[in-house]
């Protein structure tokens, strides 16, 4: 047993003394310092993930209703959900009708304001300060505490109605306290499962991270292969070998680890604000998680340590020296493994309707994570054909490059995994935040066109006096029109109808009988005008109707009647808002025209891709750096002799174009032929969304760039090292 801790002890000094004498040490331990770091912080991003989640169920829990129903009739509070808009994002508004004063209040309240009052969030307040939402729902009395919000950054607003509101609507609840049922409210509403946002960090950051950690494992791998097989020829195992490795990497990957929990402390410390999502991260969160966070920086670390074991192995049989690296041959089992890939995309389409999106991810990155292996595959045996081509011509350049990229696919997947795995990040960034559904693209088109200058207000009932003040409440030159659903009749008779007065209509450029009386409708006595956008939209989304007049305007209490605010300029929202709440509260609802549509087009989700994507894309260009770093140190090394060999300089560029540009080349052609194939696959699935080409050909162009820079630098740092170049007796 002593002698076997002292052998361990031994060969974990060799390898740490190894670690800082290797050739190509310094950018490899800077490497995996990194790489480590990008795989801690993805592992801590899900336990903040987890942590999360949890803290909002247990919040949402602590403010949620106890409705009463069946004999609690004589409940000590009423209780009524509304919604509304600030900033194109939504709000939740919650009415309160206290009827007893012991009425319970949720977390977060200390005591009910008064009639009329209302509380507001604090994000609600800076975000809103500017639209008014200060008066829109009534007089301000005060923020919601912490502990009544689901998150720091939710928009929420407890409103108390004047004690003459009427509030025999079925859509009032009686509460008799709060402690339960929370997913009802603000943040909660509509709250996706936590394997979403899960599938998308790991599928677009957790996947570059790991990249990242397997490019840093490899860098200056010949010496340390060379180092494996002399272990075995001395009779050591694997157990040897794995401790000389975990020596070597140790220090660089522990620190990196340690890093990756800076950004963790500091969100312990303050809630922060993700960028671009606008999202404020619960610092209560973070910080109860800290012991799982430890424990996950550990398993990170480990799983560092295990792809650096993985990536230096040799041969089993024991028949040979030779170390089995990737570098000498691609195995049989990657290519498969992106074949499994394949088909489980292919087969996502086939299983429940709830588990697609979660098998065609899985697939994706299987499929995206050993592509780069397949191009390997064909780049080896583009390598023998090469090199056969440029024997028989008596080409140098592409005989050399030939054999050296048929010896050493490795160099070539290492280098492709970071262009592969980048345009695909790209490709479904894209993809997915093109996913607004028809309706949504067509409240965006109207938006564009006529901004906010159509609003649909919809009361559930307003009194001839009350609809006077709302008017004369309305921006200067606004037009007030009802619109009204008719149960349907004949088809050419339209199902809706417009109606104005004649001043109003006229505005509008509307021709109308000038009586005052409301033709019936279909009648073509108000006919579509031409020129006038706002009812050009009204068209679009209305579909066929007849503009009417009336001669005053009114809306019925049986709810087939709304009012459409026409404003003379964009911008008016908000003073539209503020007057009808002031008059209708809380029996209303206000948006612009195709508003409901518009709102869930900018919905955080494709804010949240961003975030997840860009970060894996600067993990991507990062391995990507790491592995032209590595290769321009070996291939400098090994090019040097050849111009006393040929005599000649060119004969650098000649080699590293066919040993790195022409592979790289092919694998950036591949990758994009797959990555149309799968976004094209992905929109078939979720009936959603579009590709863009021009995005598409922009990442694969480059691509094609960054191939032809690396060839070229490749060659530049081979022609500056043979200037140096002298017989060394190695």
């Amino acid at each position: 047993m002593g002698d076997r801790i002292r052998t361990a002890s031994t060969l974990l000094r060799i390898g740490l003394a190894a670690g800082r004498s290797t050739p190509g040490d310094r950018l490899r331990w800077w490497g995996l310092l990194g790489a480590a770091a990008a795989v801690a912080f993805v592992v801590l991003a899900t336990v903040a993930t987890v942590a999360t989640f949890d803290g909002r169920e247990t919040r949402a829990d602590a403010r949620g209703p106890v409705v009463a129903f069946g004999e609690h009739t004589d409940a000590p509070l009423l209780y009524r959900q509304g919604g509304d808009s600030v900033g194109g994002r939504p709000v939740s508004l919650v009415f309160v009708r206290p009827l007893t004063a012991d009425a319970p209040v949720p977390a977060g309240v200390t005591r009910w304001p008064e009639p009329g009052e209302v509380l507001l969030s604090p994000e609600l307040v800076r975000t809103g300060a500017g639209e008014g939402v200060l008066t829109r729902y009534g007089r301000f009395a005060g923020t919601i505490g912490a502990d009544g919000l689901v998150t720091p950054s939710e928009r929420i607003a407890y409103v108390r109605v004047p004690d003459d509101a009427a509030t025999n609507d079925r859509r009032w609840w009686p509460v008799s306290a709060f402690g339960s049922n929370g997913g009802a409210t603000g943040e909660m509403v509509d709250q996706p499962a936590i394997t979403s946002p899960l599938l998308a960090l790991w599928a677009l950051t957790g996947l570059p991270a790991l990249a990242l950690a397997v490019v840093a494992a490899r860098v200056g791998s010949r010496t340390r292969d060379r180092r494996s097989g002399l272990l075995q020829a001395l009779g050591g195992t694997w157990r040897h070998r794995m401790i000389v490795n975990i020596g070597e990497a140790a220090v660089p990957a522990a620190l990196g680890s340690l890093t990756a929990l800076v950004p963790y402390v500091v969100a312990s410390l303050h809630s922060t604000r993700l960028a671009p999502t606008g999202y404020l991260l619960d610092r209560r969160d973070v910080a109860g998680a800290w012991p799982m966070a430890l424990a996950a920086v550990v398993v990170s670390l480990l799983v560092v340590l295990a792809l650096v074991v993985g990536t230096h192995r040799v041969r089993r049989d024991g028949m040979s020296t030779r170390p089995t690296t990737f570098g000498d041959r691609v195995p049989a089992w990657r290519p498969a493994l992106c074949g499994a890939g394949v088909a489980l995309v292919l087969t996502s389409q086939y299983v429940p309707r709830k588990a697609q999106l979660v098998v065609f991810t899985s697939g994706t990155v299987v499929m995206w994570a050993f592509l780069s292996s397949v191009v390997a595959l064909l780049t080896r045996r583009l390598g023998s054909w090469i090199a056969d081509s440029g024997k028989r011509r008596g080409h140098p350049g592409r005989l050399i490059g030939g054999r050296w990229t048929h010896a050493h696919p490795g160099v070539i997947v290492r280098l492709a995994l970071a262009m592969v795995i980048g345009i695909g990040i790209v490709a479904q960034m894209q993809v997915w935040t093109s996913r607004l559904g028809v309706h949504s693209q067509a409240a965006v088109a109207t938006h564009q066109r006529i901004k906010d200058t159509v609003i649909e207000v919809t009361p559930s009932g307003m009194t001839p006096a009350q609809t006077d003040r709302f008017r004369s409440s309305l921006p200067t030159g606004s037009v007030l029109l009802t619109r009204t659903f008719h149960d349907p009749g004949p088809p050419e008779e339209p199902w809706i109808t417009v109606g104005g007065t004649c001043r109003d209509l006229r505005v509008l450029r509307v021709e109308c009988d000038g009586g005052g009386a409301a033709p019936p409708a279909g009648s073509g006595a108000a006919t579509p005008p031409a020129g006038n956008a706002q009812v050009e939209e009204m068209h679009r989304w209305y579909g066929d109707f007849d503009f009417v007049t009336v001669p005053r305007i009114d809306v019925a209490a049986d709810g087939t009647q709304s009012f459409v605010v026409v404003t003379a300029a964009a911008g008016q929202l908000a003073a539209v808002k503020q007057a009808a709440f002031t008059l209708s509260n809380p029996s209303v609802q206000v948006t612009a025209l195709g508003g409901d549509w518009l709102g869930s087009s900018r919905s955080r989700l494709p804010n949240w891709i961003q975030l997840f994507g860009i970060t894996g894309v600067l993990f991507v260009l990062v391995a990507g750096a790491v592995s032209a770093a590595a290769e321009f140190v070996r291939i400098r090394h090994a090019l040097a002799p050849l111009s006393v060999l040929t005599g000649r300089r060119h004969v650098f560029r000649s080699v590293t174009s066919w040993h790195l540009t022409v592979p790289l080349l092919i694998a950036t052609v591949l990758t994009g032929v797959v990555t149309a194939w799968h976004s094209v696959f992905f929109i078939a699935l979720v009936k959603e969304g579009s590709v863009s080409w021009t995005v598409l050909a922009a990442g694969v162009s480059a691509c094609a760039a960054v191939s032809l820079t690396v060839g070229l630098l490749g060659a530049r740092a081979a022609a500056r090292e043979a200037e140096r170049w002298r017989p060394a007796a190695d």
